[in-house]
């Protein structure tokens, strides 16, 4: 190695240390991941990516599949991304030299030496170079920080996909729990007006009382008020579904009922497991990582830039020999900057609040879905418990009624006592449609909040 080289290296190497100060991330934005949940899961199936499927409900299915395929802001997302591929595409090509052709042709009419005019003619050709060495990695930095600018890009629109896919599970299951509401409404009306009819029956026949037929005929207003209410909600229910998939026509099919829907065991393994499985979480690491970059590249702002350019032409013109001149020149400038009034100091400062802001935003994302997990699990489990008792109430309160109306009818019992079980029994009907809906919530909130079978591609 000759002097000139070790000379050139540790000029080099001076250079180098002239980059900002490194900024290190934030101790508080650190993540500690739980060794297990809080719920102890029982044995179940890997998500799918296709987990919807797993409810044994094609028209659920339908309905989820024509959402993430028609959804607006999924196709907001996917442009988004689009666009993000095109801003590499640019970060890259500041990596390669520049080429332009100058091409020029005039005719002029000019005065010589001896006051005689004269026109001539001038056509000139001229290509010129220009490249920047990327000396220290700079714009390689701004390649990495457009790269995951883009790859965030991409699991971002993974992520609303997920969501719009979980929100039309959620809203058809919503739905299907209007429905049967609807049915109970209905079918509570019927039984109503044949307690109103008895209750009119007894007190023609002097067996009853005015009192009891008022009581009866209030409960049946009370109850056909909840049918238009309910059928109200069905309506609203399924235009919201079509402006999530869609299709302004608010047609939306039916497949099983609400009670006849599959809930399916999920397994949801470790908490380390869903910092893979989430499209949200790559979402906030690939943004930290463009942050990283960028900040990486605002340092080395503070270095020299070296530049070259080149350029080679012909001129020609009438009254000049025939053979074009040939023009060239090659040259180079190297720029360091001296002082700039802090603004290279400013825009470190920028990168580095940005880049903290990410570390922050991951710690918060991963936070938010291990609460999610937890928030779910915990809720299969106690709905579940809650569900065995309402149901149960529903069976008992089902046969008191029955009783009550025997007695009734057998002139043992007021009417108050069969208008009482009446009201319990629709409410607790009304009761396990809920907690079923909230059961079939919870699991679906389960598979979006464990990433719904997300896996990143590999790149």
């Amino acid at each position: 190695m000759t002097p000139r080289s070790v000379a050139a290296i540790a000029a080099l190497g001076v250079l180098a240390g002239c980059a900002g100060p490194a900024a290190e991330r934030p101790p508080a934005a650190a993540v500690t991941v739980p060794p297990v949940w809080r719920e102890t899961t029982a044995p179940g199936a890997a998500v799918e990516l296709a987990w919807w499927r797993s409810y044994g409900d094609a028209a659920l299915s339908a309905l989820v599949e024509q959402a993430v395929h028609r959804n607006s802001d999924v196709a907001v997302a996917a442009a988004r991304v689009a666009e993000a591929r095109a801003q590499l595409g640019v970060a890259r090509a500041r990596l390669l030299p520049s080429l332009d052709l100058n091409v020029s042709a005039g005719r002029a009419r000019r005065l010589n030496s001896f006051g005689t005019p004269g026109e001539a003619n001038s056509f000139s050709t001229q290509f010129q170079a220009a490249y920047e060495v990327d000396l220290f990695g700079r714009s390689g930095d701004l390649v990495g920080a457009a790269g995951a600018a883009m790859h965030a890009g991409e699991a971002a629109r993974d992520a609303l996909a997920l969501s719009v896919a979980a929100t039309a599970a959620q809203s058809y299951i919503a739905l299907r729990a209007l429905d049967a509401r609807l049915a109970v409404a209905r079918e509570t009306l019927r039984s109503r007006a044949d307690a109103l009819r008895l209750a009119q029956s007894r007190f023609r026949q002097g067996y009853g009382t005015r009192l009891e037929v008022e009581q009866a005929q209030a409960e049946y207003d009370a109850t056909a008020e909840v049918v238009p209410q309910t059928e109200l909600a069905v309506v609203r229910q399924e235009n919201a579904i079509g402006q999530l998939v869609g299709d302004p026509s608010g047609a939306v099919a039916r497949g099983a009922g609400i009670a006849a829907l599959a809930l399916p065991a999920v397994s949801a393994g470790l908490p380390a497991e869903v910092l893979r499985r989430r499209p949200d979480i790559a979402q906030a690491e690939y943004q930290l990582a463009a942050s990283d970059a960028r900040l990486v590249a605002a340092r080395k702002a503070f270095l020299p830039r070296i530049d070259l350019a080149a350029s080679l032409g012909k001129l020609a013109m009438s009254g000049l020999p025939a053979n074009p001149n040939l023009l060239w020149s090659v040259g180079g400038s190297v720029l360091a900057p001296i002082f700039d009034g802090g603004r290279l100091a400013g825009e470190m400062g920028v990168a580095t609040a940005q880049r903290d802001q990410a570390a922050f935003a991951y710690r918060k994302t991963v936070l938010n879905a291990f609460r999610e997990v937890n928030d779910n699990l915990t809720a299969l489990r106690t709905l579940d418990v809650q569900r065995a008792h309402v149901a149960a109430r529903r069976d008992a309160l089902s046969q008191a009624l029955h009783h009550a109306v025997r007695r009734y009818q057998a002139g043992y019992s007021p009417y108050l006592e069969q208008l009482d079980a009446q009201r319990n029994l629709f409410n607790a009907e009304l009761s396990l449609i809920q907690v079923r809906a909230d059961q079939l919530n919870a699991s679906v909130a389960l598979y979006l909040a464990l990433g719904g079978g997300w896996q990143p591609e590999r790149r």
